[in-house]
């Protein structure tokens, strides 16, 4: 059943609330804000730029154990996303310690700009982080319950490291994923899934030097582009592996 956004918003809200309340409030922290450009806007192995350089800003702010972000991101008129210009990813989480691993669960929704149909969605997502000296590990979920927009549900496994070289400005990443749900229409699933089921993968470098930073990461996927390719907003041409650039400015 094709659950309503406001629906998913409240139920988000209940997922959240324990965790909340856990915390006392604490006052506001100055909020983060950073601008970006990459080679390509690429999640999860996917281009959603079309494999074209893409502008982002970004905002992100907490109050105790409450975090709320945004970030706006040109997706140059995406096949992906039924020619969207742009995409605006609003989140609000929150998270807590439990011994030495954090905790966090959010709900983000994606809203399209230019979209050639109604093409916003909501996520609910959880993740665990456990770090020790330079080397974080991390593993979490994302599930878009069932809705018109992505053709069905869709639900993304995820596990990354990254680690810090003693004595440098540099990190090494790495990460897999994998996506999966039911679909219900075919044609548009196609934008998270082009082709069905896959998995996806991610080795990086960073280089952090005051408010800059610079990264430059291998990703690919196991999409097979001949399935992709009957469906338009699979974008098939822009599901395979490639390299990305990016550079951060943060203040």
């Amino acid at each position: 059943m094709t659950m309503t956004h406001k629906a998913l918003w409240a139920a988000a809200a209940s997922m959240l609330a324990p965790i909340v309340a856990a915390h006392p409030a604490t006052a506001q922290d100055r909020p983060a804000i950073g601008v970006e450009l990459d080679s390509d806007e690429n999640r999860r192995g996917l281009s959603w730029s079309g494999g074209r350089v893409s502008p982002s800003a970004d905002i992100f702010a907490t109050r105790g154990a409450l975090e709320a972000s945004g970030r706006i991101v040109a997706l140059r008129e995406s096949d992906r996303h039924g020619g969207a210009g742009l995409v605006g990813d609003l989140t609000l989480g929150a998270s807590t310690l439990v011994g030495p691993v954090t905790l966090r669960g959010r709900v983000t929704g994606h809203l399209f700009g230019g979209a050639g149909f109604d093409a916003d969605y909501i996520e609910l997502g959880s993740a665990a982080s456990y770090t020790l000296g330079p080397v974080q590990l991390n593993a979490g979920a994302d599930y878009a319950p069932s809705q018109d927009a992505i053709g069905g549900d869709n639900l993304y496994l995820h596990a990354g490291a990254q680690a810090g070289v003693p004595g440098t400005p540099w990190t090494v990443l790495a990460g897999v994923g994998h996506s999966t749900g039911q679909t219900d229409n075919a044609a548009r699933a196609a934008r998270l899934r082009p082709g069905g089921d896959y998995s996806d993968w991610r080795i990086g470098v960073e280089h952090v030097a005051g408010p800059v930073t610079l990264g430059l990461d291998y990703v690919g996927t196991d999409v097979s582009e001949r399935a992709a390719s009957a469906f338009p907003l699979a974008d098939a041409r822009h599901s395979g592996d490639r390299l990305v650039g990016r550079v951060r400015f943060s203040f």
